[in-house]
C-alpha cells in the first residue's frame, strides 16, 4: 500500500495566519490611503507651505516617481535580505517621513518627506505581498486573501479622499500625515513575532546593471507620463522623458539576457500568465484611476460639488470594490482567473459605458453612483484575478520578483491613467472652444468613452491569450 498522500487543500485560516493577514493588509490599506489623502488637500497644502501653483504637482510626483521607479528593484531586494526585513524597515520609513511631513516648514522638507513616503511604499508593498503569498500556498486560502487585499486596497484610495477631505476641514492638512504614524506604531509592535520570514536558501548576487536600467527607466517613464499631464503630450520635456525611460527599459531586456543573476530571469517575463495577467492590471488600473478623475472633474466642475463632497460620493465606489474583492477569491477558485478577469472586464466596460448619459441635472448623480459600484465590482474582479495569476505557478523563492513585478503594473497603472484621460478630454474641450459646464462634460463624455473601450480590449486579450483552467 502506497504511503503517499494527497493533501487537500487548505480552507480554514488559523488563528496565527489570521493575524498575520490583519497586520499586512492593515498595512498595505495604509500604503493605498496615502496615494489618494493628499489630493484635495493640495490647495490647501500649497497656500499653508507656500507652494507655487506651477509646483503645487510635485506634492504628488514625488510620491509616484519614487514609489513606481523603485518597486521593481525593492521587490527582487525582498527576495535577496528577506522580505520581513524590508517590510518592517519601510514601515518604520513611512511612519517616520509621515511625522516629518506633517512637521514641516517649507516645500523642501515636505518634498523630502513625499520622497521618503514613495520609497517606504515601494518597499513595503512588493514585500507585504510576497508575506502575503508564501503564508498562504496556491489554493482557496490565497484567493481570498488576495481578494481581501484588492478589496481594501481600491477602498483605501476612495477612503483617503473622503479622509483628506474630513481631516482638512475639521482639522489641518497636516492629519493626512500625522494619520499614518499610529497604524505604523501598531503594525511595527506586532509584526515581528507574528510574521515569520522567507527567502531563499542561497542568495544570489544583486543585478546591479539590470537595477540601474529598469530603476532609471520607470523614474523617466513616469516623469515622463506626469509631465505629460501638466505640459502636454508633445512637450519636450515630455518627449524626451518617455523616449529615455523606453530605450532604458528595452537595455534592461537585453541586460537580463546576459547576467548571471538576473533581478527579472527572462524566463518570467516570457511567461504567458506574467504578460498577459500584468497586462490586465495595467489596464484595471489604468482605467479606474483615470475615471476617478474623470468624474471629480465632473462633480465639482458640472454638479458644483464640494471636493467633500465629491469624496463621500465616491464612497459607493469604494463599497462596490470591497465587495468585488469578497466575491473574487471565490471567482478564481470556482471559475478560474481567465474568466474572471474576462467577466469583471466585461461588467466594468459596461457600466463605464452607462456614464455618458450623465448631464448637467443634479439627478445625474443617482446614475453615477450606481454605475461607479457595479463598475467597481467588475474592476476588482479583474484586479484580483490579476494578482492570483500573476502570482501563481512561481515558487516561494521568486515570490519577492513576481509581487514586485505586479506592484510595479499598479504603480505605473495608477500613474499612467489620469495623464492619458487628461488629455482626451482636454482635447475635446479644445476643439470644441469650451471650457465651461458643457465644454467639461463633452471632455470627460469623450474620455469616458475611451476608458470603456480600453477595458474591453484589456478583457478581449485576456480571452485570446490567457491559458483556460
Amino acid at each position: 500500500m502506497s504511503t503517499l498522500t494527497h493533501a487537500e487543500p487548505q480552507t480554514a485560516m488559523t488563528g496565527r495566519q489570521k493575524l498575520v493577514l490583519t497586520l499586512l493588509l492593515g498595512a498595505q490599506f495604509m500604503i493605498a490611503v496615502d496615494f489618494s489623502i493628499l489630493n484635495v488637500a493640495l490647495p490647501v497644502v500649497g497656500e499653508g507651505l507656500g507652494f507655487s501653483l506651477t509646483h503645487l504637482q510635485w506634492i504628488a510626483t514625488s510620491f509616484a516617481l519614487a514609489a513606481a521607479g523603485f518597486t521593481l528593484l525593492f521587490g527582487r531586494v525582498a527576495d535577496l535580505v528577506g522580505r520581513k526585513r524590508l517590510f518592517l524597515g519601510g514601515m518604520a520609513v513611512l511612519g517616520l517621513s509621515s511625522l516629518m511631513g506633517g512637521l514641516a516648514t517649507s516645500p523642501e522638507i515636505l518634498l523630502i518627506a513625499r520622497v521618503l513616503q514613495g520609497l517606504a511604499t515601494a518597499a513595503v508593498t512588493p514585500a507585504g505581498l510576497a508575506l502575503l503569498t508564501t503564508a498562504f500556498k496556491e489554493g482557496p486560502l490565497r484567493e481570498r486573501a488576495l481578494g481581501l487585499n484588492g478589496a481594501l486596497m481600491s477602498a483605501g484610495f476612495t477612503a483617503g479622499a473622503i479622509l483628506g477631505g474630513l481631516l482638512t476641514d475639521l482639522l489641518s492638512w497636516r492629519w493626512a500625515f500625522f494619520v499614518n504614524v499610529p497604524v505604523a506604531a501598531l503594525v511595527l509592535a506586532l509584526a515581528p513575532s507574528a510574521i515569520t520570514d522567507s527567502r531563499p536558501a542561497v542568495r544570489p548576487k544583486l543585478d546591479v546593471p539590470g537595477a540601474i536600467t529598469v530603476t532609471g527607466g520607470l523614474l523617466a517613464l513616469v516623469y515622463g507620463l506626469t509631465q505629460a499631464g501638466e505640459t502636454g503630450w508633445t512637450a519636450p520635456t515630455t518627449l524626451a522623458a518617455l523616449i529615455a525611460g523606453l530605450a532604458l527599459l528595452v537595455g534592461f531586456w537585453f541586460v537580463e539576457q546576459r547576467a548571471d543573476a538576473p533581478l527579472v530571469p527572462v524566463r518570467i517575463m516570457k511567461r504567458r500568465s506574467v504578460i498577459w495577467g500584468n497586462t490586465a492590471g495595467l489596464i484595471a488600473f489604468v482605467t479606474e484611476t483615470s475615471l476617478v478623475f474623470l468624474l471629480t472633474l465632473y462633480l465639482q466642475e458640472v454638479l458644483g460639488y464640494s471636493p467633500l463632497a465629491t469624496g463621500l460620493a465616491f464612497g459607493v465606489l469604494g463599497l462596490g470594490t470591497v465587495l468585488g474583492g469578497t466575491l473574487g477569491g471565490r471567482a478564481v477558485g470556482r471559475l478560474g482567473t481567465r474568466a474572471t478577469i474576462i467577466g469583471g472586464g466585461l461588467v466594468q466596460a459596461v457600466a463605464t459605458l452607462a456614464l455618458i448619459g450623465l448631464g448637467t441635472s443634479g439627478s445625474s448623480i443617482w446614475l453615477l453612483l450606481a454605475a461607479t459600484f457595479v463598475g467597481g465590482v467588475g474592476n476588482m474582479l479583474v484586479i484580483v484575478g490579476f494578482m492570483v495569476t500573476a502570482t501563481s505557478g512561481l515558487p516561494d523563492e521568486e515570490q519577492g520578483l513576481a509581487t514586485g513585478l505586479a506592484t510595479m503594473t499598479q504603480q505605473v497603472g495608477i500613474t499612467m491613467g489620469i495623464p492619458i484621460m487628461s488629455a482626451v478630454a482636454t482635447a475635446r474641450m479644445t476643439a470644441l472652444g469650451d471650457t465651461g459646464a458643457e465644454g467639461v462634460l463633452s471632455g470627460v463624455s469623450v474620455a469616458i468613452l475611451v476608458n470603456s473601450a480600453l477595458v474591453l480590449v484589456g478583457a478581449v486579450l485576456a480571452a485570446a491569450f490567457l491559458k483556460r483552467r
